[in-house]
C-alpha cells in the first residue's frame, strides 16, 4: 500500500494502483450500479484527448514544462490505445458533476506519465494530478468536453451501422422489386404496392435518421475548455482556451470551436439533449420497422405470413415447432430502452441549477448506453434477420386475387360507381374483385393483366432504385 492524502486526510491506496486517493474515496462512496467507468472506453478516450490538448495548450502559453507535456501526451496515447482501462473502477453513477471521474483520469494519467518517464507511482512532486493534469481546468469544462468527444466519435460508428442496415434493406428491396402485394392503411387493405417498394421505404426512412443525427451532433463541436468553474476562466491564462480548442480539433479531426459565451456553455445542456433526441428518433424508426417485420411474418399459417424471418431459436417451452421473431423483438426492446434514456437526459438537463448542471454523469450514461445499444442491435438485426428474409409469393398472390382494395385501380376503366358496386358485391359474397370480374366477363384477361402490371398498379419506376 502507499499513503496518499487529500482535503479529508490520509488514505491507503494499493501500491500497484495507478489511481489515487480521490478515486479510492469515490469507490467507497458510490457502489450503485455494479458498473465502472472502464465500461465506457470511449469516455476514457475522450478524457485522454482532452487532457492531452490541455497540456499542449498550457505549454503553448508558457504555463507547463515541455517535459511534463510530453509525458502527459505519452500517457494519453497509451490510454487511447486501450491500456490502463482497468484503472477506472469507479461507478458511473456519482454525485459531484463528474468530479470523481475527472480525478480518476487525472490520477491515472499522472501515474502513467510518471511510470513512462522512469519514476515511481505517487511521485507527485514531479507530475501531480491537480497541478499538472488539471492545470487551467475544472471538472466543469473538462468533463463535458470529454463527453462530447466520446459522443461524436461514437456517432461515426453508429452512422456506419445505420448505413449497413440501409444497404441490407436496399438489397432486399431490389430482390423483391417485382413482387406485388397489398398495401395497408389503418390495418385495412388499401392499394397495391410491391414488396420491394416496402423494403426500399425502410431504407429511405433510415437515411433521414443519418441526416438528423449529423445535424444534432453539430452542437457537440462547441466546447467550453477554459471556462474553468463557471465560465469566468479563473486560473486559465490568456490564450489557453483558444489553443487547447485548436489542439483538440486537430487531434480528433473534427471542427471543434470554442463557445461564444463560456458562462452559458458551462450550464447549457443543449448539445446532449439534441443528441439524445436524435437517438430517440432513430429508435422510434427502428421499432416501427421491426414491428412491421413481425407483423408481415405473423402466422405463419394463421397470420399475414407474407415474409419469413430466419428462424433463430425454438420459441416455446410448451408449443412444439413454434419459432418467434426474437431478433425483431430485440430491436424493439432496445428501442424502448433508448426512448427511456432520452427521458433521463431531458430530466437531467432540466434540473441543473444556476451556473452548473451536476447531472451530466447521468446524461453520459444514458447517451453512451443508447449509442452502444443501437449500434449492436442494428448489426444483429441486419445479420440475423434482414439478410435472411424470404418471401411467400403464393400468399401475396392469393391476397391480391381476393382483395377488394384492388378495385381502386378499376376506376378509370369502369367508373367509380360501377367499381363501388363491385366492392359491395365482393364484401357481400366474400369473393375477390378479380374473381367477380372474371365471372361476369366485365374485363378481358388481357385487360386484367394490364391492370395487375406492377408498374401500372404501383407507379413502380425501377430507374429510381437502380444503384
Amino acid at each position: 500500500m502507499r499513503i496518499e492524502h487529500d482535503l479529508l486526510g490520509e488514505k491507503a491506496v494499493p501500491a500497484s494502483a495507478y489511481y489515487g486517493v480521490q478515486t479510492a474515496r469515490a469507490l467507497e462512496n458510490f457502489q450503485i450500479s455494479g458498473r465502472q467507468i472502464s465500461d465506457y472506453p470511449e469516455l476514457i478516450a475522450g478524457f485522454a484527448h482532452t487532457k492531452m490538448a490541455a497540456a499542449k495548450g498550457n505549454t503553448d502559453v508558457g504555463k507547463m514544462d515541455r517535459e511534463v507535456r510530453d509525458a502527459i501526451i505519452k500517457a494519453g496515447e497509451a490510454i487511447i490505445a486501450g491500456n490502463y482501462h482497468d484503472q477506472f473502477p469507479i461507478d458511473p453513477y456519482q454525485g459531484g458533476a463528474g468530479t470523481s471521474t475527472n480525478m480518476n483520469v487525472n490520477e491515472v494519467m499522472a501515474n502513467v506519465a510518471l511510470e513512462l518517464t522512469g519514476h515511481q507511482l505517487g511521485e507527485y512532486d514531479i507530475i501531480e494530478p491537480h497541478d499538472h493534469l488539471n492545470m487551467s481546468q475544472s471538472t466543469n469544462d473538462s468533463y463535458p468536453t470529454a463527453l462530447k468527444v466520446a459522443i461524436f466519435q461514437n456517432n461515426d460508428k453508429l452512422v456506419a451501422e445505420i448505413e449497413n442496415l440501409i444497404e441490407a434493406f436496399r438489397n432486399k428491396g431490389d430482390e423483391f422489386i417485382d413482387i406485388l402485394k397489398m398495401g395497408r392503411t389503418e390495418m385495412q387493405d388499401a392499394v397495391p404496392m410491391t414488396l420491394g417498394q416496402e423494403f426500399h421505404a425502410f431504407a429511405a426512412a433510415l437515411e433521414t435518421e443519418i441526416s438528423f443525427l449529423r445535424d444534432a451532433e453539430k452542437p457537440l463541436f462547441s466546447i467550453n475548455m477554459g471556462a474553468t468553474a463557471i465560465g469566468s476562466g479563473l486560473n486559465a491564462p490568456k490564450g489557453y482556451a483558444e489553443k487547447t480548442t485548436r489542439h483538440l480539433a486537430k487531434q480528433t479531426g473534427k471542427p471543434i470551436t470554442l463557445a461564444d459565451d463560456l458562462f452559458a456553455a458551462t450550464w447549457d445542456q443543449h448539445a446532449f439533449v439534441a443528441e439524445s433526441a436524435a437517438l430517440r428518433s432513430l429508435a422510434i424508426k427502428l421499432s416501427k420497422i421491426s414491428s412491421d417485420l413481425i407483423l408481415l411474418s405473423s402466422g405463419p399459417r394463421a397470420g399475414l405470413g407474407e415474409i419469413n424471418l430466419p428462424p433463430m431459436q425454438p420459441g416455446s417451452s410448451i408449443m412444439p415447432g413454434k419459432v418467434n421473431p426474437v431478433i425483431a423483438e430485440l430491436m424493439n426492446l432496445v428501442s424502448y430502452r433508448v426512448i427511456g434514456n432520452d427521458v433521463s437526459v431531458s430530466l437531467a438537463a432540466r434540473n441543473g441549477q444556476l451556473q452548473l448542471n451536476a447531472y451530466e454523469p447521468l446524461e453520459a450514461i444514458a447517451i453512451l448506453d443508447s449509442q452502444r445499444l443501437l449500434g449492436n442491435a442494428m448489426q444483429t438485426l441486419r445479420e440475423r434477420c434482414v439478410d435472411g428474409i424470404t418471401v411467400n409469393e403464393n400468399t401475396l398472390e392469393a391476397y391480391i386475387e381476393r382483395t377488394v382494395g384492388i378495385v381502386t385501380a378499376l376506376n378509370p376503366v369502369i367508373g367509380y360507381e360501377r367499381a363501388t358496386e363491385l366492392a359491395a358485391e365482393a364484401y357481400r359474397t366474400n369473393k375477390g374483385i378479380l374473381e367477380i370480374i372474371r365471372e361476369q366477363d366485365i374485363l378481358t384477361e388481357e385487360q386484367v393483366n394490364e391492370i395487375l402490371d406492377p408498374a401500372a398498379l404501383t407507379g413502380l419506376d425501377k430507374k429510381k432504385y437502380r444503384r
